[in-house]
């Protein structure tokens, strides 16, 4: 099987890190520090089975973390209590871009971390035909 494992950045990732555990109750399961910086270089964590990486910024690399409010990338993470996980974001410091809602295709809603990373929180949707997402979806959209 392929997989995809977002590599994050973020100025600061020690407290990127420390968010992630406080808000979404991630794992940390590595993490490589410059001991003259104290800057990591690399870190992993995972949220609900979910593995990220994580660095901080690298400016002699062209690494950057992504503007607050602005980025070109959104994270969907499927998680089972989508309202909980939402709340305990948003109480860790967490912006709610869109409220957790009811949608045609499940439960959800959208935040941005104090990083700059945008999240979309949803919950685990059982597989629909297009037919059906399209019932549910009505004129606004057509489903492909």
């Amino acid at each position: 099987m392929t997989t995809v494992t977002p590599y994050l950045c973020a100025n600061g990732a020690v407290d990127a890190l420390e968010f992630y555990v406080r808000a979404f109750g991630a794992e940390e399961t590595s993490r490589w520090t410059d001991p003259d910086t104290g800057t990591i270089g690399h870190a992993e964590f995972v949220v609900d089975g979910a593995r990220f990486y994580i660095a901080d910024e690298w400016p002699a690399g062209g690494v950057y973390g992504p503007t607050p409010g602005r980025t070109s990338v959104s994270l969907v993470l499927q998680v089972d209590d989508v309202d909980a996980f939402f709340d305990r974001a948003v109480a860790a410091g967490a912006t709610v871009d869109r409220p957790v809602t009811d949608s045609p295709h499940g439960r959800g809603g959208w935040l941005f971390d104090p990083f700059g990373h945008r999240w979309h929180i949803t919950g685990v949707v059982r597989p629909m035909s297009a037919d059906e997402l399209q019932q549910r979806v009505g004129d606004e959209y057509v489903i492909s």
